[in-house]
C-alpha cells in the first residue's frame, strides 16, 4: 500500500472515530495513532492536516488535537462551538461590570447606575460646545497622541502640584485611563493593592491586565495606614489603587492626617499610588479635597480623572497625569491601543469646560446631588429601619448601606428587581470575601426626588 492510500485509509478511520466524539473532545495522541494504526509519523501528520483543513479538528501545539464542530445544513446560523477549543484561558472578566440580573424591565427605578440622570446633564451647553467645535477648520485633523495641549492644561490644573500639560495624557474616559495605567505600571502576575471595598471597574481592569488585587480595608477615615504598610511588606506590591475623595462605593474621604502617610508608605515601598479622582466635579456643594497628586513631590502618584460623569456618558474624555518614565510607558500603551482620542470630542470638551455654563452646571449638579442624597437617605431610614446607611456622603453618587447580619445581598437585589427597583449587590465591590452584606444605592440615576421616595417604599417589601 502506497503512502497516499495509507493516509486516505487513516483519514477514513479517524472520521469514523470523530463521529462518536463531541466537540471539544481530545483525539488520541500522534504516538497512540502511530502504534494503533501501525503507520509512520508523516502519515499521521498528513491525515490530521486533511481533517483540520476540512474543519473537523483543531490542533493546539503542545496540547493536542480536538474535535471541532462544523455547521450542519445551509439554512442554520454559524456553528462557533469550535472556538471554545481555540480560546484558551479567559483573561477578561466583565462580571463586575454587568448586571447579573439582566436588563431592568420598563418602569424600574434605577438605584444602580454610575451616571446622573439625563435631566442632570448640561445638554444645551454640550450641544453648543459640539457645534462650536465642529466649526473649527482643524476639527477633523489628527489629534496629538498626548491630546490637545489646551485640554491637557485644564487637567494639569485639576491635578495641581505643579503639573504641566506635558505631564498629562488625554484618555477616552476614566475606565480607559485605568486600563492604560495598570498595564503600564505592573507586569502580569503582579499584586496590586486596592481599597476594600472598591470600584468594580478597577478590579476588572486590574485582572484584565493580569494583576492580582489584594484588598486593604477602609474605616471611616479611609484606608487603614497600618494595614496598608503591612500589605506592601507582605506582597511586595508596587501599585496601590485608591479613591481618596468621595470613595465609590462608601463615600469615605481620606482623612487629612492620613494623606501624607499614604504617600510616604508607598514611596518607602518603591510603589506608585494610582489616584482615581472620579468625583472631582461631583461634590455636594462643599469643597472637594485637593488631590493627593497636589502633595506629591517624588512622582509617586499617577493621577486620573474624567469629565464623563459630571457631563454625559458619551463625553468619553478623561486624563492621566504623572511625572517621570511612567508617563512614557503610558504614552506607549496609548500608541499601541488607539493612537489618540478622537479630536472632535476633545474640542467639544475644551469648549464645554471653557464656557461660563460649565461652572454654573457644576454648581447646579452639586445642589441636585445633595438634595437627592438627603431624600434617599431619609426615605431608606423611614422604610427600612433595619438597614444602616453607613454615612451621608459629601460628594459622589451613592449611599453605602449595611444589611442586617445573615442577609444575602444578592437575594435582596433580586427581590428588589421583582419590585421594579434596581440596586447594586455589595459583594461585587470586594476583591475577596465581603465582611458583611451591603447594597450600593445610587441617588443620581433616578428621574427625580419622587422616584427616590417611591423606590424606598418599594424596598420596604423586599
Amino acid at each position: 500500500m502506497n503512502d497516499g492510500s495509507t493516509s486516505a485509509s487513516l483519514v477514513t478511520s479517524l472520521r469514523e472515530l470523530l463521529a462518536g466524539l463531541s466537540p471539544g473532545d481530545r483525539l488520541p495522541s500522534s504516538r497512540e495513532l502511530i502504534r494503533h494504526h501501525r503507520v509512520g509519523p508523516g502519515t499521521v501528520s498528513r491525515a490530521i492536516a486533511v481533517l483540520a483543513a476540512e474543519g473537523a479538528v483543531v490542533t493546539l501545539p503542545g496540547s493536542g488535537t480536538f474535535v471541532a464542530s462544523r455547521p450542519r445544513g445551509g439554512a442554520g446560523g454559524a456553528d462557533t462551538v469550535w472556538q471554545t477549543v481555540a480560546l484558551t484561558d479567559r483573561t477578561v472578566d466583565t462580571g463586575p461590570l454587568t448586571d447579573a440580573l439582566g436588563p431592568p424591565p420598563p418602569g424600574t427605578i434605577m438605584l444602580d447606575g454610575g451616571y446622573p440622570h439625563r435631566s442632570l446633564r448640561p445638554t444645551r451647553p454640550l450641544g453648543a460646545a459640539l457645534a462650536r467645535a465642529g466649526r473649527r477648520p482643524d476639527a477633523w485633523d489628527r489629534a496629538p497622541a498626548n491630546g490637545l495641549a489646551p485640554l491637557r492644561a485644564v487637567f494639569a490644573g485639576m491635578a495641581g502640584g505643579g503639573m504641566t500639560p506635558d505631564d498629562v495624557l488625554i484618555t477616552a474616559g476614566g475606565q480607559s485611563a485605568l486600563s492604560m495605567a495598570f498595564r503600564a505600571i505592573a507586569g502580569p502576575g503582579s499584586p496590586i493593592l486596592v481599597e476594600s471595598p472598591t470600584y468594580p471597574g478597577a478590579l476588572a481592569a486590574a485582572r484584565s491586565a493580569g494583576l492580582r488585587p489584594v484588598p486593604v480595608p477602609l474605616d471611616d477615615d479611609g484606608v487603614r495606614p497600618d494595614l496598608l504598610a503591612e500589605a506592601f511588606a507582605m506582597t511586595g506590591a508596587r501599585v496601590f489603587y485608591c479613591q481618596p475623595a468621595h470613595h465609590n462605593p462608601t463615600g469615605v474621604v481620606l482623612a487629612p492626617g492620613r494623606r501624607r502617610y499614604v504617600l510616604d508608605v508607598a514611596r518607602a515601598a518603591g510603589a506608585f499610588v494610582v489616584e482615581d479622582d472620579f468625583a472631582r466635579h461631583l461634590g455636594h456643594g462643599g469643597q472637594v479635597p485637593r488631590p493627593l497628586a497636589a502633595d506629591d513631590r517624588d512622582g509617586t502618584v499617577v493621577y486620573l480623572t474624567s469629565l464623563t460623569k459630571p457631563a454625559a456618558p458619551s463625553l468619553r474624555i478623561g486624563a492621566l497625569a504623572a511625572r517621570g518614565p511612567v508617563m512614557e510607558r503610558m504614552r506607549a500603551v496609548r500608541m499601541v491601543d488607539d493612537f489618540f482620542v478622537t479630536r472632535p470630542l476633545q474640542e467639544t470638551a475644551l469648549e464645554l469646560v471653557g464656557s461660563p455654563a460649565w461652572d454654573r452646571h457644576v454648581r447646579a449638579l452639586g445642589t441636585a446631588l445633595r438634595e437627592r442624597c438627603a431624600e434617599l437617605a431619609a426615605a431608606v431610614a423611614r422604610e427600612r429601619p433595619d438597614w444602616t446607611v453607613t454615612r451621608i456622603p459629601a460628594g459622589g453618587l451613592h449611599l453605602w448601606v449595611r444589611l442586617p447580619d445573615g442577609a444575602d445581598d444578592t437575594a435582596i437585589a433580586g427581590a428588589a428587581r421583582r419590585h421594579e427597583v434596581a440596586v447594586g449587590a455589595g459583594r461585587r465591590y470586594f476583591a475577596a470575601e465581603p465582611p458583611a452584606a451591603f447594597l450600593r444605592l445610587g441617588f443620581a440615576a433616578a428621574g427625580d426626588l419622587a422616584e427616590l421616595t417611591e423606590a424606598a417604599h418599594r424596598l420596604r417589601h423586599v
